[in-house]
C-alpha cells in the first residue's frame, strides 16, 4: 500500500505540473516539470513551516524517504536508456558512428577532468576540504550531458537528420560511460588500499563495457527470437519489459553496466529485431508503449531533480558552493567545445 501511495503522489504531481506547462509556460515538458519543482522546493523550505506545518513535515518525510540512487540507478536509467535505443536506426547511428564516439567518450573523459580539477582547487575557497577523487567523482557524475528536452526541440525545428541522430547516439551512450567511468572511480575512492594501476583500471573498464555490451546482445536477440516465434503485440512488449528489469539484475549479479547492457539491447531489439521479427502491428504498439513509457519516466525523474532541494539540511549553507559548483560544470563544456572543432575539422577533410 505504501507504494501504491508514493507512486500515485509522484504521478499526480507530475501530471500537475505537466499540464500547468502545457498550458502556461510552455517550456520543453521535462524543463517546465522539474522548473516548477524546483519553485515549489524553494517556497515549502522558506513558508511550508508556517502556513502548513504537518502538511510540510509529512511532505518532507515523503521525499527523504526515497533512495533516488536506487530509483534513478536500478530502475528509471534502465528503462530510459532502453526507451531511447529502440527508436535509434543503427544505419543512421553507423554514419555519425565517428562524432557520437568522440562525443560520448573523449568529451566525457576531458569533462570530468576539467570539472574535478576545477571543483578541488575551489572548494578550499569556501573552507571544504575535498580529496582529488571525490572531485573527479563528482566530475563523472556531472559530465554527461542529458539532451531529453534539446530532442524535443530538434524534432519540432526540424534539424538535419544527420545532427539529430549525432545528439540521440550521444545521448544513449554517454550515460552509459559515464556510469562506468563514475564506478571506477567509486570503487578507487571506496578502498582506501586500492593500487591505482593501468591493467586494474583497464580490467575494470572492460569488463563493465564490454561486458555490459555483450549481455545486452545476447539479451536483445534471444528477445528477437522469441517474439518472432509468436508475433502477439502484448506478448513482445510483455518479453522487452523482461528484457529491461531482468536484464538489470543479471548485470547486477555480474558486476557489469546495467546501463550499456540496456543501450545494446535496445539497438538489437529496435533494428533486428523490428526487421525481422515482427509483423506492422505489432511494431506499432511497441513503439507506442516505449514513447510513452520514456515520457512518465521522465517526467517522474524530472520530479524527483526538483524536489532533490527539499533534503539539502541547509540551503542557505550551500548556495555559494553550489553555485560554484555550477559554473565548474559549465566549464566543462570546453571539452564538448572542442570535440565539435575536431568533429567538424573531420568532415572538412572527409
Amino acid at each position: 500500500m505504501e507504494l501504491y501511495y508514493s507512486f500515485s503522489v509522484l504521478i499526480v504531481l507530475a501530471s500537475l505540473f505537466a499540464y500547468l506547462n502545457l498550458r502556461f509556460l510552455k517550456l520543453p515538458s521535462t524543463i517546465g516539470i522539474m522548473l516548477m519543482a524546483i519553485v515549489v522546493s524553494v517556497v515549502i523550505r522558506f513558508t511550508g513551516f508556517n502556513i502548513f506545518p504537518e502538511t510540510t513535515t509529512k511532505f518532507l518525510q515523503f521525499v527523504s524517504e526515497f533512495d533516488f540512487t536506487e530509483i534513478l540507478m536500478g530502475a528509471m536509467l534502465n528503462f530510459l536508456l532502453f526507451a531511447g535505443a529502440i527508436h535509434v536506426n543503427i544505419a543512421d547511428l553507423r554514419q555519425q558512428r565517428l562524432p557520437v564516439i568522440i562525443f560520448s567518450t573523449v568529451s566525457v573523459i576531458i569533462s570530468t577532468f576539467i570539472i574535478g580539477i576545477l571543483i578541488y582547487y575551489i572548494t578550499p575557497i569556501f573552507k571544504v576540504e575535498l580529496p582529488f577523487i571525490y572531485c573527479l567523482l563528482f566530475g563523472a557524475l556531472i559530465s554527461p550531458t542529458d539532451p531529453i528536452a534539446v530532442l524535443g526541440i530538434l524534432k519540432k525545428a526540424n534539424v538535419p537528420k544527420s545532427l539529430e541522430t549525432k545528439i540521440a547516439g550521444e545521448s544513449l551512450f554517454n550515460d552509459g560511460v559515464a556510469v562506468v567511468l563514475f564506478a571506477v572511480i567509486l570503487q578507487i575512492a571506496q578502498v582506501e588500499s586500492t593500487e591505482i594501476t593501468f591493467t586494474g583500471v583497464s580490467w575494470l573498464l572492460i569488463k563493465e563495457a564490454v561486458g555490459g555490451i555483450a549481455l545486452g546482445l545476447l539479451l536483445g536477440y534471444t528477445a528477437s527470437k522469441a517474439i518472432k516465434g509468436i508475433d502477439d503485440y502484448i506478448v513482445s512488449v510483455l518479453i522487452t519489459l523482461s528484457v529491461v528489469m531482468g536484464g538489470y539484475l543479471i548485470a547486477h549479479a555480474t558486476h557489469i553496466s546495467g546501463p550499456l547492457t540496456m543501450v545494446a539491447a535496445g539497438l538489437f531489439i529496435g533494428n533486428y529485431g523490428k526487421k525481422v521479427a515482427m509483423s506492422n502491428t505489432t511494431k506499432d504498439y511497441l513503439t507506442k508503449f516505449w514513447e510513452l513509457t520514456d515520457e512518465i519516466l521522465n517526467a517522474i525523474l524530472f520530479l524527483f531533480i526538483g524536489f532533490e532541494l527539499l533534503i539539502i539540511p541547509d540551503l542557505s549553507a550551500h548556495w555559494l558552493i553550489s553555485t560554484a559548483a555550477i559554473f565548474c560544470s559549465v566549464a566543462g563544456a570546453v571539452s564538448f567545445y572542442l570535440d565539435s572543432v575536431t568533429d567538424s575539422s573531420i568532415q572538412t577533410k572527409a
